[in-house]
């Protein structure tokens, strides 16, 4: 399994608008996004370093795997 890279927010946010993610609302410190091809939600944490089990959730949440999000980060 491949290690999971240590990203920001805005890095997250980039990643997941490309497939199909968009900005839904923000609520305190957590961005909300909404795939609505999938009926799917994400929320990520803006910080300027996110935890690699919350990349992990994040990335079970939109439904990837590591590897295919990795690819969404170049």
């Amino acid at each position: 399994m491949p290690k999971l890279p240590r990203i920001s927010a805005v890095q997250a946010v980039k990643a997941l608008g490309k497939v199909g993610y968009v900005f839904n609302r923000q609520k305190g410190s957590h961005i909300i996004l909404v795939n609505e091809e999938k009926h799917k939600i994400a929320v990520i944490p803006n910080r300027k370093e996110i935890p690699r089990g919350t990349v992990r959730a994040i990335i079970s949440e939109a439904g990837l795997t590591v590897e295919e999000f990795g690819r969404l980060l170049r």
